[in-house]
């Protein structure tokens, strides 16, 4: 939780380019106000969910981050940190050092000599819960997180279809590789994100707000916001972002929580707000900004693909999975699109149940039904075909941490090119899953309409194959070196009590 005496601080700069030495200025007096000296492990994370030129606006820039790197550097002048970092775990089971060669860090990184950490390569350490209302008693993390002792954020300004918006607090879902960050990423999702902020809390954050991302989160529109926010208080932080656009910080389920339980405030007048852009000034640079959170039906409206949102689960009281599938198809589709201009015009008439939907569904002969999730349930007819549809038993609560099965997606695109042949000749299939992620739905909607299938795009086909090999290997290495001490250290422990 937060600790400052003081109010939590938010500096609003301005700055139009990704002009290293500018972002480098402007991030050292952004320290120096307040009063920031890193000391000992100092790691940053930056936001790389996805990457590349495809998906330009969804990542924290190199530029932005190197000018940070940089500037930390400058107030450093007694070398009183012991190793400067750079961690993250990229999202949609892509290696996540595929994410930092197609955002140009790689280059930068070995320029500046900074160590880069892939936390889907690092070893997965236990941490502990103790906090009421917490989802978990415990979840697991980078064992690299334990020993860091400065921590920085430096998340993209970005609009998010789960969550509204995905600024400091959001970007925290990075933390962990894919097995474990699936686990709640349901209607609980703004909880976890909320429960995730208990590991560690950053000294300094500073967000790419250069060129936004609005309306989604891998897929984002860029938006010229020409703007550097930087703070010292995460909900603090993110509640003045909200204000930027125009959204109620309190609106924001997972800002709330941690608002709630003390991590910070959301009320203007206890943050104290600087900078060369006052406030009024930036919310007239973002005006017409558009969050994220629309809901299904009216995201896919007017187009070939009609879906059907039931209630996912009676007994969590809520009518709508914002943290699961759906959001995850309105993602896939929009990846399809990048790959492939012609997607839509191939795209078949295509039927997409969620939940447990008890009204019609208009699917005409011939057309595919498809019901996605562990909680769908539906009772009908699907061209004179009886069908039963019954909620797969709940696998949440059954979902240890402990045994968290690794994502593969080349195991992935097997599943589900497997259960399409399969059912082939069916009016209609079931995509089990909790939630769906997006890389099936991708596989999924590109095997139905024939479009490109974004992983055997020759542009990116040969870096990806190459990232994932690597990566396999340094994880196979990785655990046995982490074998290999475990059992020296529990023979070391026996010999002493004997």
């Amino acid at each position: 939780m937060t600790t400052n005496a003081t109010r939590p601080r938010v500096i609003i700069r301005s700055c139009d380019a990704y002009h290293v030495p500018t972002i480098r200025t402007i991030i050292r007096e952004g320290l120096q106000q307040l009063q920031i000296q890193p000391t000992g492990h100092t790691l940053l994370k930056p936001n790389l969910v996805s990457s590349g030129t495809l998906f330009d606006h969804a990542f924290t820039r190199a530029e932005f981050t190197e000018g940070v790197l940089l500037a930390l550097r400058d107030v450093d002048k007694d070398g009183a940190m012991t190793e400067l970092a750079v961690g993250e775990r990229s999202g949609i089971t892509i290696p996540t050092r595929y994410a930092f060669k197609g955002a140009g860090y790689n280059q930068m990184l070995r320029r500046l000599k900074v160590k880069r950490y892939c936390f889907d390569e690092e070893q997965q350490v236990e941490y502990r819960l103790q906090h009421e209302g917490r989802l978990r008693d415990y979840i697991f993390i980078p064992e690299v997180l334990t020993k860091t002792e400065y921590f920085i954020n430096c998340p993209k300004f970005k609009a998010h279809p789960w969550t509204t918006v995905t600024f400091s607090m959001k970007n925290y879902i990075g933390l962990q590789d894919d097995r474990h960050r699936l686990i709640d990423h349901d209607t609980h999702l703004n909880q976890k994100v909320a429960d995730l902020q208990y590991i560690i809390q950053p000294q300094f954050i500073a967000a790419d707000a250069i060129i936004a991302g609005e309306g989604r989160m891998l897929t984002p529109l860029p938006f010229d916001m020409k703007l550097i926010i930087m703070g010292d208080n995460q909900v603090a932080f993110d509640a003045v972002c909200c204000q930027i656009i125009g959204v109620d910080p309190l609106s924001v389920e997972h800002i709330r929580l941690a608002y709630e339980r003390g991590f910070g405030p959301v009320d203007l007048a206890q943050i104290e707000i600087s900078g060369d852009v006052s406030l009024e000034a930036a919310r007239k640079q973002a005006h017409g900004f558009r969050s994220g959170l629309i809901r299904v039906e009216d995201y896919f409206r007017d187009t070939n693909i009609k879906t059907y949102a039931g209630v996912p689960d009676e007994k969590e009281g809520c009518d709508y999975c914002w943290g699961g599938c759906p959001g995850a198809l309105e993602e896939a589709i929009e990846i399809l699109r990048l790959f492939d201009k012609e997607t839509d015009r191939k795209m078949p008439p295509l039927h997409l149940v969620f939940g447990a939907y008890k009204g019609p569904i208009d699917a005409k002969p011939g057309e595919k039904v498809i019901f996605l999730g562990n909680c769908a349930e539906w009772q009908g007819s699907i061209a004179g075909e009886p069908v039963d549809i019954k909620r797969l038993p709940s696998t949440r609560a059954k979902k240890d941490p402990h045994y968290a099965i690794p994502s593969d997606i080349y195991q992935k695109m097997a599943a589900v090119t497997l259960r399409l042949l399969r059912t082939k000749k069916k009016s209609y299939l079931r995509l089990p899953g909790c939630p769906v992620s997006v890389a099936e739905q991708v596989l999924l909607l590109a095997y139905i309409s024939g479009a490109k299938n974004p992983y055997f795009d020759p542009r990116t086909a040969v870096n990806f194959t190459g990232s994932y090999l690597a990566f396999r290997t340094a994880n196979m290495f990785k655990f046995r070196s982490y074998q290999t001490k475990k059992n020296v250290k529990s023979k070391n422990s026996n010999n002493q009590v004997q």
